[in-house]
């Protein structure tokens, strides 16, 4: 009975995993999608490329204060309902995009869809941590991570496939059944019940319950070394994200002249981010984060301005060490906040999770401003500014580790 018990157990902690890592396929397919269809998006709804990319920014906007509200409601009521809920409106907000008229429309449809997308990514890994044994953690983790990714680039190449080959209508019903698919999948797979973790039963006011929320991401708001982990994430991921959404309108121009599609093959550079996130935890393991961090600056720096020599082999290498330094950055913040939190871990996390989508949403406008004025020297130069002030970032924070270094020694 117990081995029967144990294997029931076993199968369902692996439909969790599958199911987990599909759902977040599908929430970086429809985020990123957009992305590899920008010049369609701009030639449809008769507005500029540079405009266009707001189409991904107010999208990360909303679907970065909403992860804090995921985080909450899913302590709440648990991690699965959210979830289902979630997903099956994100489906059904595709249905949307295919009678979108005006950009207007579209904006207001992608603000919507950034409050459905948050909910997977802000309670994943709770829901991991809390249903899995730790035999299946470590697997888990590692299958997430590179599921995220996966739906990240196939996003982006299969919004330059349906933007090279068909309409927007036909593109956007593509997406809706792709979408249903990917739902009616996940929704078959999790396991239809929570292993609810322990709790000490209390009767407690709603309003004691928000002060205890709000105390519990306060906490880590208040801490000098998390905000500036905050602050290093979302500043590598405002400049990374959305150098990716302008390159695309460069190439496309003379003297590169590359088709939609080919132009969308440039997303394929995040895979040797893909390559350093596999290997970041043990690099971490071995030399902490603080040398990884000044190691992923300098592959950003570095790779951003060999984005200048005028020919597309040094623009896809630029992004290939850019990307590598962009996810090594990403992986370091994670792996700072998770060990620093003693407390409060989900909201430590979604809080970490929010900069970094509000980074993203703010870095689209900021760069457009630099491509008006020098096209993609300009954004060159924005992307230098960003840098620059991500080394402050990092610098500091390394003031604190010594500092700590130095009063343990001391005492």
């Amino acid at each position: 009975m117990t081995e029967l018990s144990q294997n029931y157990r076993s199968h369902a902690q692996t439909r969790l995993i599958w199911a987990l890592c599909i759902a977040s396929m599908v929430i970086y397919i429809n985020l990123y999608t957009v992305q590899g269809m920008l010049p369609s998006i701009a030639e449809h709804f008769d507005v500029s490329g540079a405009q266009a990319t707001l189409v991904l920014s107010v999208t990360s906007f909303t679907l970065a204060f909403s992860l804090l509200f995921y985080a909450v409601l899913s302590d709440r009521i648990g991690r699965l309902a959210p979830i289902v809920v979630s997903l099956w409106l994100l489906a059904a907000s595709n249905i949307l995009l295919i009678f979108a008229q005006t950009f207007d429309d579209l904006l207001w449809v992608r603000l919507l869809q950034g409050i459905l997308l948050a909910a997977v990514p802000a309670i994943s890994m709770a829901y991991f941590k809390e249903q899995l044994a730790p035999s299946f953690m470590l697997k888990a983790a590692a299958v997430y991570i590179m599921a995220n990714s996966m739906g990240g680039i196939a996003g982006r190449i299969f919004g330059g496939l349906m933007a090279q080959n068909l309409s927007w209508q036909s593109s956007m019903g593509l997406i809706f059944l792709v979408t249903l698919m990917g739902v009616a999948l996940v929704t078959y797979l999790l396991p239809r019940k929570e292993i609810k973790p322990p709790v000490v039963k209390q009767k407690v006011s709603l309003m004691h319950k928000v002060k205890q929320d709000i105390d519990g991401f306060m906490f880590h708001l208040s801490d000098s070394q998390m905000r500036l982990a905050y602050a290093i994430g979302g500043l590598a991921f405002m400049m990374m994200v959305n150098q990716f959404s302008f390159i695309q309108l460069h190439i496309m121009a003379e003297p590169y002249g590359l088709s939609r599609f080919n132009a969308t093959l440039i997303f394929l550079c995040y895979s040797s981010g893909t390559f350093a996130s596999y290997l970041s935890a043990k690099w971490i393991m071995r030399y902490g984060s603080m040398p990884l961090f000044r190691v992923a600056l300098c592959l950003m720096v570095a790779g951003t301005l060999l984005t200048l020599v005028d020919t597309l082999t040094a623009i896809v290498v630029g992004f290939l060490i850019s990307a590598c330094g962009f996810f090594l950055t990403h992986s370091c913040c994670n792996s700072f906040v998770a060990i620093r939190a003693t407390s409060h871990r989900a909201k430590a996390t979604s809080l970490y999770l929010c900069c970094y989508y509000l980074g993203a949403s703010l870095g689209g406008p900021y760069l457009m401003l630099f491509w008006h004025e020098a096209e993609w020297n300009g954004v060159v130069v924005g992307s230098m500014s960003l840098l620059t002030l991500l080394l402050v970032a990092i610098w500091r924070l390394g003031i604190h580790q010594q500092q700590v270094i130095d009063v343990s020694k001391a005492s």
